[in-house]
């Protein structure tokens, strides 16, 4: 399977969890030789100004951030449009999905995956795309973003056991007619990271969920790295999801 990544996600770009140094690393030392590697362009800045106003841009500039939370936009945009003819995963940083219009927080920056969808809606790639988010913090900017829309469904599952977590997510999969399955994966709802929820062999069950949806539908499907903050199981966790997704 495809996994789109890129050296420079490596880099230190602010002190909070998600940019901390060795994250990518953990994750790349899972997936090493498992996995086929793909390296994407920094999204360009009018696909960013499809889901995100100037001032915001501006903004992010300020920071010092643009460039590479310009590549993390790119990497989903390419995972998102390798996802249409097969299964495809972008181990990127920045994440996105508390990034809105106006704003972000959460150590988020860009709309990775609202950027991406747009793109292939806008391309006329795609009709309808259903967005698993399984972060352990609801994605607001996703919703923010794309929740309004008549061709987007966004999930965001909600339950205290891990066996009602499972069967909200298929229930939803199971029910959606969408030609794009997509998923802003967040690992820190692991047993061992901070939600202490889900099992690793959970992760696979989600991904094989989805390409099963994506089968049944005619259509594709993909995962962006949102959160997992834990380290020591990051790597497994990662590599759990795609194993399911690519069945």
């Amino acid at each position: 399977m495809k996994v789109v990544y890129h050296e420079d996600y490596n880099q230190v770009y602010a002190s909070d969890p998600a940019a901390k140094r060795g994250r990518m690393e953990a994750v790349v030392e899972a997936l090493q030789g498992k996995v086929t590697w793909v390296t994407p362009q920094p999204a360009t800045e009018l696909d960013i100004l499809q889901i995100h106003t100037r001032e915001h841009v501006a903004a992010v500039e300020r920071k010092g951030i643009y460039d590479i939370a310009a590549l993390a936009a790119g990497g989903a945009i390419m995972a998102a449009q390798i996802g249409l003819t097969e299964p495809c995963f972008a181990l990127i940083r920045p994440p996105g999905h508390h990034a809105s219009a106006h704003s972000s927080w959460g150590f988020c920056y860009f709309n990775n995956m609202a950027i991406a969808i747009e793109k292939l809606v806008g391309q006329g790639q795609i009709k309808k795309a259903f967005i698993l988010d399984f972060d352990l913090h609801e994605g607001d900017g996703n919703i923010n973003t794309l929740g309004s829309r008549p061709y987007i469904t966004i999930l965001n599952p909600s339950r205290q056991s891990r066996s009602g977590y499972l069967e909200q997510v298929e229930k939803a999969l199971n029910a959606t007619d969408a030609d794009m399955i997509a998923a802003s994966a967040g690992f820190d709802n692991a047993e061992k990271d901070w939600g202490g929820l889900l099992k690793t062999e959970d992760y696979t069950t989600m991904g094989r969920m989805m390409r099963q949806a994506a089968r049944r539908n005619l259509g594709g499907c993909f995962g962006i790295l949102e959160g997992g903050y834990n380290h020591s199981v990051l790597g497994q966790n990662v590599l759990a999801f795609i194993e399911g997704l690519s069945n």
